[in-house]
């Protein structure tokens, strides 16, 4: 009996989904609740466990393309047999195989001369790749378009997951011996009307191949995000240094009896976090939103950490940071780094947030100019900590110093505002008890 595989609900809005990676390939076994295929929404990546065990018997929808949230994707049949090659047992073969098979050459329109010259050079073009390495399975739209190109299976190279021969391999396989055939044209050509080889100048050297790849759902809504930013609000930067060397004796001296007894590494975004806190809480109105002709005033600190994923760049949130120890933001932020690099980030963690910190700093970053993720009406760079002479005193030393830059809505927010916020960081880092005192 073959059980329907369909696209879950990932989350409140999402109306369509992009296929990701199937971890299961037609024939292949699955064990009931194993992950079966990443699916991928604007706003994170889920696995879609199957329902039953059995076989993968169809794959309706492969990896790039687009799906509503309930479409049927495949099917797994619960009294199927895994085949030992990986392809799908007959009775289970998908409409779109079926309709490539039932449909015999001869019904369709005949092509003449060059046209049988052509596929008949395409066939023994790629027949080489066979001898090679083989393929793996050949998907539904690649054999479709392999049996309108008279190419014999085997004869094309896959590149899918598995050895599968996608579409795009066909296409390619196709192209390559009308381009070999070009350039063979165009060097007899330049050959009869050129000067001896000694006079002629050395082709150019290195390859000029392209990959074009679909944009994920979440690079797409990333973009999205970045153009309503720069569209919706009034955007400035302002930029200030810090003295980190209080912040990283204070570290040196409690990390190794913080890491014992919490079990997480003791970092410096743990200290940005509750100087961000303490300013927002002098400052209100970087911790406030715009709605309408409205201003919301959060009376509440929800920090977004800018983590780098697999997918790309992700914002999980620190709900109630103002609640926080140093050890419960340490050890979140090392979860979402973890989970942010498998894919693992729960929709709902990634929902919300007053305010955002991004370290570019890890990936060597001097100075930049970070993007308010609205609706919030404040971000702060963290940059590369460097070595710098600087004056104290009266004296020229040298000094760990880093640039942190805040971008906020000057809708909402006022220079003077935004100075206050990052003086007030700025007092916090250099001199960590005043977030103790308060002062």
């Amino acid at each position: 009996m073959a059980t329907e595989l369909r696209v879950p609900e990932v989350g409140e809005s999402v109306t369509e989904v992009q296929i990701g990676t199937w971890l299961k390939s037609e024939g292949q076994g699955v064990a009931m609740d194993e992950a079966l295929v990443e699916i991928e929404s604007d706003k994170a990546t889920v696995e879609l466990p199957s329902p039953v065990a059995g076989v993968v018997t169809q794959i309706l929808k492969q990896q790039g393309e687009m799906a509503a949230v309930g479409e049927l994707i495949g099917y797994v049949d619960e009294s199927a047999a895994p085949t030992a090659d990986g392809k799908s047992p007959e009775g289970g073969k998908s409409s779109e195989q079926s309709g490539a098979q039932a449909d015999p050459p001869a019904a369709m329109p005949s092509k003449a001369g060059a046209a049988s010259n052509r596929t008949a050079e395409l066939a023994a073009a790629t027949s080489s790749a066979a001898a090679a390495g083989g393929t793996g399975h050949v998907m539904p739209a690649a054999r479709r378009l392999m049996d309108e190109a008279g190419l014999a299976e085997g004869s094309v190279s896959g590149t899918g997951p598995g050895g599968r021969v996608l579409k795009e391999d066909v296409q390619r396989a196709l192209a390559q011996p009308a381009d070999k055939t070009a350039s063979k044209t165009a060097s007899k050509t330049a050959a009869s009307n050129s000067k001896p080889a000694s006079d002629s100048a050395a082709p150019p050297a290195g390859s000029r191949d392209e990959e074009v790849v679909p944009m994920s759902m979440l690079r797409r809504r990333i973009a999205q995000n970045l153009v309503e930013a720069q569209q919706t609000a009034a955007l400035l930067t302002t930029f200030n240094e810090i003295d980190m060397t209080a912040v990283m004796a204070l570290r040196k001296q409690h990390k190794d009896a913080f890491e014992e007894r919490h079990g997480a590494r003791l970092g410096f975004l743990s200290f940005f976090v509750k100087a961000c806190v303490d300013a927002l809480k002098q400052v209100p109105a970087i911790n406030a939103e715009v709605r309408g002709t409205d201003i919301a005033y959060r009376h509440y600190q929800d920090i977004g950490i800018a983590v780098g994923g697999g997918k790309g760049l992700v914002v999980p949130i620190l709900r109630n940071a103002e609640a926080m120890s140093f050890a419960e933001i340490e050890t979140t932020i090392a979860d979402f780094g973890a989970r942010a690099k498998a894919n693992k980030i729960a929709l709902k963690e990634l929902q919300g947030g007053t305010f955002t910190i991004s370290n570019g700093g890890v990936y060597g970053s001097l100075l930049s100019t970070p993007i308010v993720n609205p609706p919030q009406s404040g971000i702060l760079g963290l940059h590369k900590i460097e070595q710098r002479p600087v004056a104290v005193d009266g004296q020229v030393v040298v000094r760990p110093m880093m640039y942190v830059a805040l971008t906020y809505d000057h809708r909402l927010v006022d220079g003077r505002e935004a100075v206050t916020f990052l003086v007030r960081v700025k007092e916090c880092l250099e001199d960590p008890s005043r977030m103790l005192m308060e002062v």
